[in-house]
């Protein structure tokens, strides 16, 4: 007797795994600044976090929210199903189980993250309709902890003396890119009860908001890079934000003079810049670090 499941397309579509790019800087980031890097351990905690848990964290998000406007990364969304929650479960423990073998502590780690991200989107708590909490939830797990979690997880000693400035210009990276990607949301998000750090802002606000954390990022980028004798490093990083920085004024003067501008197809274009650019940015830092 055969059993024969079927995918649906809802369920990958929803599952956002090419998501998983936007979120990736962090990965790279941490990866770079480890100096003795399990290889091993580097591949699986690539494949729990970006194959694994941000999918089941977009999909459980998708199957609260059922979307009918653009979301990150789909303009058009599919109505979720059951078995988009049920796929999103098994990951989750599968996920878990995984990160055993990297061991304990890194384990509950990812169900910590796992809980925090259920949290964001349950009906029962749901923190992203929190303006503030729900920035500083997104800020501080998927930046600062994110980075903790990645850099003791490939390193070979295994240590929780991990550097603090990192884990802080990762928060701020995330925190300062983040509004961005609500700002075509404005007002889909405040017809579902929520009241993102966007909507509050106003779209010139959020723009003004962005540059301010970006700005406190790179000091604190370059206070790390400097203090731990990496200046080629922040110099060569410079280089790969240029495009960033480009697209980010000319897309916040179209949209300070027409606030039609602020659209999904205009925020995903500059997520996809931003993304590509800071990939790569932290990819050749780790490139630099191996050939040293």
């Amino acid at each position: 007797m055969y059993i024969s499941i079927v995918i649906k397309k809802s369920t990958i579509q929803l599952l956002r795994f090419h998501f998983s790019f936007f979120l990736m800087p962090i990965f790279w980031f941490a990866l770079s600044q480890v100096i003795d890097i399990c290889i091993f351990d580097a591949i699986l905690v690539f494949f729990i976090l970006h194959i694994l848990v941000y999918p089941a964290s977009n999909g459980y998000n998708s199957y609260m929210d059922k979307d009918e406007t653009s979301i990150g990364g789909i303009k058009n969304p599919m109505q979720p199903t059951m078995q988009l929650y049920y796929a999103t479960m098994i990951m989750d423990i599968v996920a878990i189980l995984f990160s055993l073998l990297i061991n304990f502590h890194f384990a509950v780690g990812v169900l910590i993250y796992i809980l925090v991200s259920k949290a964001y989107s349950y009906r029962g708590i749901r923190l992203k309709k929190y303006s503030i909490i729900g920035f500083l939830t997104v800020v501080f797990f998927q930046g600062a902890f994110t980075f903790a979690l990645v850099y003791y997880g490939v390193s070979t000693n295994k240590s929780f003396q991990i550097p603090f400035l990192p884990i802080l210009a990762s928060a701020l990276l995330i925190g300062g890119f983040y509004p961005l990607t609500q700002i075509y949301q404005h007002q889909a998000d405040k017809n579902d009860g929520v009241t993102t750090i966007s909507y509050l802002l106003g779209y010139k606000g959020t723009f003004i908001f962005t540059a301010i954390i970006y700005t406190f990022s790179f000091a604190v980028l370059a206070f790390w890079f400097f203090s731990t004798l990496q200046q080629n490093s922040f110099f060569i990083m410079q280089l790969f934000f240029i495009p960033v920085l480009i697209s980010f004024f000319i897309w916040a003067k179209k949209v300070w003079a027409n606030t039609d501008e602020a659209n999904f197809k205009n925020t995903m274009r500059m997520n996809l810049i931003a993304s590509i650019c800071t990939n790569l940015a932290f990819i050749t830092l780790l490139i630099l670090q191996i050939f040293e």
